[in-house]
């Protein structure tokens, strides 16, 4: 099993505070037995530690798989409540791009970055169950937060959106696997029919900072870690999704 790097390391502190004293004894420790950390005796209790863990180091995976258990149901329980809360902020605002079918009985909400290799992995999936469903309404929500290419990437996606051509501008910085900067992100809108002149200006809106400030509001309220992460009906789905869980989790929302 790959042990993820957060949850080693929140072990690792944990045997520490033990070690030192300034945690309680594990479960296989006798709870009726007193125990001592001064002196002889803490290195005597962080031996015992030690040897236990070497004998038995199945107990850690087991804690840790514990650990993200709960903070995984803490954050879906959080997710939940954020959903039910800004349910018209995520599906029905007006400033946000809409892909797929305006008026789908699915909405699923993504929140992605222009230059993030893990949306750009889920973008063909996303596109294909969208477009072969035709009953769900993809809502887009700009999350730029690698860098100033990011977010003007996510401004001329937003722009892009006046003159119609947000689907096709968007599909064309997803499909682009090079180093974005203001001059190639301009030479890909160029490439799919925008005007670019128009598109700068329109960019200069102080609207569309307000929309990306909103969107990353929506985020923290949902505790998004990264991008992409999604709302699929009333789900949270952090990460990258393939084309078969898409469907699965569309259909959990269809059937309520």
């Amino acid at each position: 099993m790959r042990v993820p790097l957060l949850l080693l390391c929140t072990v690792l502190i944990i045997a520490g505070g033990i070690v030192a004293g300034r945690a309680t004894a594990p479960a296989f420790v006798n709870a009726s037995s007193p125990v001592t950390t001064e002196g002889a005796d803490q290195a005597a209790f962080g031996k015992s530690i030690h040897d236990y863990l070497v004998a038995h180091p199945e107990v850690l995976v087991e804690a840790m798989e514990a650990l993200e258990h709960r903070q995984n149901s803490e954050r879906d329980a959080a997710a939940q409540k954020a959903i039910r809360q800004y349910a018209k902020e995520l599906t029905s605002d007006p400033d946000s791009p809409v892909s797929g079918n305006p008026n789908g009985d699915v909405t699923v909400v993504e929140f992605s970055d222009y230059q993030c290799p893990y949306c750009k992995r889920a973008f063909p999936a996303v596109k294909s169950v969208v477009a072969a469903d035709g009953k769900v309404k993809l809502v887009h929500k700009d999350l730029p937060i690698l860098g100033e290419a990011s977010r003007i990437a996510a401004l001329a996606a937003l722009a892009a959106n006046n003159q119609h051509k947000h689907d096709a501008f968007h599909d064309a910085l997803m499909s682009f696997n090079g180093k974005l900067d203001r001059d190639r992100i301009l030479e890909i809108a160029s490439s799919v029919g925008i005007d670019v002149a128009q598109l700068q200006k329109d960019m200069e809106d102080p609207k569309l900072a307000d929309i990306l400030r909103r969107n990353a509001a929506l985020a923290k309220a949902l505790d998004v870690r990264g991008t992409p992460a999604f709302v699929v009906g009333n789900q949270f789905v952090p990460g990258a999704v393939d084309a078969d869980t898409l469907k699965q989790l569309i259909e959990e929302a269809r059937k309520g």
